[in-house]
């Protein structure tokens, strides 16, 4: 993908539609190319530039390399009153979810709490799509990730944890909901990337080169080097975490271990997702929405000026006023891709 200061707007239905075409182009069912392609758009809606279509390049070569299955369909689990499980059948873990969704929804309202684990899967996006639908259906919705081995675990000396994102989300009376996602790593790996092709340098205590040397280079970390955790040793136990709850609880792979040094082109994290769903009305948290409320209101109050999830909100109404921006030079790659 490319770097240009030129940019088009296209509405987000449009955008949807042309995703979804190169997904099925390049080797994925219709259902799937559905799925990623709302997911991918929304990120791009949304001004999430490193999980939108900034990542087309990598979902198609890890297609073409066949270290993923595009067309795989997922087997829904119900394992107890409060678990499902999905087996993603090596495909991506956004379509595991929608089929798993409405069964994990009947256990929440039935339990008050159910959770979801996900195995066998890619998860190749930004995390808080994952979790903001349950909280607009007035739940309460977490999400953990792990990804590839490339951060340093704290005090260590070679990556083993991934960005091993967290993600969250709550409703809150009379405003969207109140959601945050963000990387256990000091940076997202895919911000790295784009600040590595825009020769950008990231700031002191965010990465290692391959000599296990401080660095602000990208491009050095990108190649041989590592991430470093966020907060010290604080980042790296919820990495630690976040490892225990998306692989070794769901039963997919620590982020050290897959190898994919066969599929030349393989992007995609071959791990697990674990979500826990829990709906507040069932217990005193009946008020929980205007508790939230009440919560930002005071952050706000407190000098707190930008809320989570804020910046993506304007982005979102922008979107709808105006278009989905998308730098010009993009959107023709991705209108090639049908040819």
């Amino acid at each position: 993908m490319t770097n240009t200061d030129e940019v088009t707007r296209i509405a987000f239905a449009e955008l949807k539609t042309l995703l979804a075409r190169v997904f099925e182009r390049h080797g994925t069912s219709a259902e799937v190319a559905a799925v990623l392609a709302d997911n991918c758009a929304s990120a791009q809606r949304d001004g999430s530039e490193s999980h939108g279509v900034f990542r087309i390049p990598g979902y198609l070569s890890t297609l073409a390399s066949g270290w993923v299955d595009g067309r795989a369909v997922p087997q829904v689990e119900d394992i107890a009153p409060g678990l499902v499980a999905v087996d993603a059948g090596n495909g991506f873990a956004q379509p595991a979810l929608a089929a798993a969704r409405g069964l994990l929804l009947d256990k929440v309202r039935h339990n008050g709490i159910a959770m979801l684990a996900i195995r066998n899967s890619h998860h190749f996006a930004a995390l808080w799509p994952d979790v903001e639908p349950f909280a607009r259906e007035g739940l309460v919705a977490l999400a953990f990730v792990n990804s590839m081995a490339c951060v340093v675990p704290y005090g260590g000396r070679k990556p083993l944890f991934g960005t091993n994102p967290i993600s969250f989300a709550a409703p809150r009376a009379g405003a969207d909901p109140l959601v945050f996602d963000l990387a256990t790593s000091a940076i997202a790996h895919g911000d790295v990337q784009i600040a590595a092709r825009e020769g950008q340098l990231l700031p002191e205590g965010y990465g290692v080169d391959s000599d296990g040397r401080p660095t602000c280079d990208p491009a050095a970390i990108l190649n041989g080097g590592a991430l470093l955790p966020f907060g010290g040793y604080k980042g790296s136990a919820l990495s630690m975490m976040v490892e225990l709850l998306a692989a070794a609880l769901t039963g997919g792979n620590f982020s050290f271990e897959f190898d994919w040094s066969q599929h030349p082109g393989a992007k995609t994290p071959w791990t697990g997702e674990l979500l826990i769903v829990i709906d507040p009305s069932r217990g005193a948290g009946s008020n929980f929405a205007e508790r939230t409320a009440t919560l930002v209101r005071e952050m706000a109050a407190a000098g707190q000026t930008r809320q989570p999830g804020d910046r993506r909100y304007r982005q979102r109404a922008e979107s709808a006023r105006a278009g989905v921006a998308i730098a010009s030079e993009d959107l023709a790659y991705l209108r090639g891709l049908l040819g």
